[in-house]
């Protein structure tokens, strides 16, 4: 067997076990909803009305799309040709890095009950990239818009909505980085988009 082989081995069951990230998403939340009693329909209404998620299930949640990006970008460092996409991973592997590491300060200073790593890595794994008839860029580019709209989606929730001024504090402080990723994916993906 090549030494190769395991590592395609692996990616392959990687890709394969992934949902998608938006697929994922969807389901974590309905996961979370019933494990919590509310219905998906509430859960739409929750959404609507921008209610205000407990410090734990943000910084779950933030985490966990954080250990996505990071992943994600290791493998656009690994399989990507392009010098700007590597560039892009790079940074959001050093941004998302820090950006989860603030996230656990803040959970340990409060004495919070947050997943453990082995969880937060068993919730990413359902948002990593799924390749499909693509490019590696176009797919790597694709996967950052989506996942860096539900990133911010939740981060600009924390920051209208949320009750410790700290956690508060934090997802305002981080928005205009994400910002600027989403921004930077979406030139990413209009650069490779798929010639039909």
């Amino acid at each position: 067997m090549s030494p190769a082989l395991p590592k395609k081995f692996a990616f392959t069951c990687a890709l394969l076990l992934s949902m998608g990230t938006a697929t994922a998403f969807a389901q974590n939340a309905t996961h979370a909803d019933s494990a919590h009693g509310t219905s998906g329909h509430a859960q739409s209404a929750n959404a609507n009305q921008a209610e205000a998620m407990s410090p734990e299930d943000f910084i779950n949640d933030a985490s966990a799309k954080g250990i996505a990006e990071i992943e994600t970008a290791k493998l656009a460092l690994e399989k990507s040709q392009s010098a700007d996409v590597k560039t892009f991973a790079q940074s959001m592997i050093d941004d998302h890095t820090k950006m989860n590491e603030q996230l656990q300060q803040l959970a340990q200073q409060k004495k919070l009950e947050v997943a453990d790593n082995a969880m937060l890595m068993d919730m990413a794994k359902k948002m990593i990239l799924q390749v499909r008839d693509e490019s590696f860029d176009a797919a790597y580019a694709n996967n950052q818009v989506v996942a860096h709209e539900q990133t911010i989606e939740i981060y600009r929730n924390e920051a209208n909505t949320g009750k410790d001024p700290e956690l508060k504090a934090l997802a305002q402080a981080a928005l205009p980085k994400l910002e600027a990723h989403l921004e930077h994916a979406k030139t990413l993906q209009s650069k490779y988009a798929e010639k039909k």
